[in-house]
């Protein structure tokens, strides 16, 4: 079964792209701009300008997984980008969030010990 889980990398891209691309456009986006691997099974994610659209791309080990999400009404809320990058990471949780439509600005994440990594998450991660 196809799904995005808490295991994968999640990376935006931090300028808006054109909705009416597809696999082969946006896998050059992320191997010409981004600077990163396509096939890294890393997800990647792209906003359109008017951020009503939602796109992720992720290699499934054989194939290209492509997700789409449009909004009938409202918009995506975006995380803060770090100036002078192309793509910033981005946790899962906060990618949840997102298109949940929760607003990022009054979403507070408790310190927690992850699991495997033994780092505590920063409360101001992302907001």
């Amino acid at each position: 079964m196809f799904g995005l889980e808490d295991s994968c990398r999640y990376y935006v891209c931090q300028r808006y792209v054109r909705m009416n691309l597809g696999i082969n456009g946006l896998s050059k986006i992320v191997s010409n701009e981004l600077k990163q691997p396509v096939l890294s099974g890393d997800v990647f994610i792209f906003f359109g300008k008017r951020r009503q659209a939602v796109k992720l791309l992720c290699w499934d080990g054989d194939g290209f997984l492509l997700y789409q999400k449009r909004l009938e009404k409202g918009t995506f809320e975006l995380p803060l980008f770090k100036a002078g990058q192309k793509a910033t990471e981005m946790p899962y949780r906060t990618l949840s969030a997102i298109m949940r439509g929760m607003s990022l600005r009054s979403v507070r994440y408790r310190s927690r010990l992850r699991i495997g990594k033994f780092d505590f998450l920063q409360s101001s991660e992302y907001q």
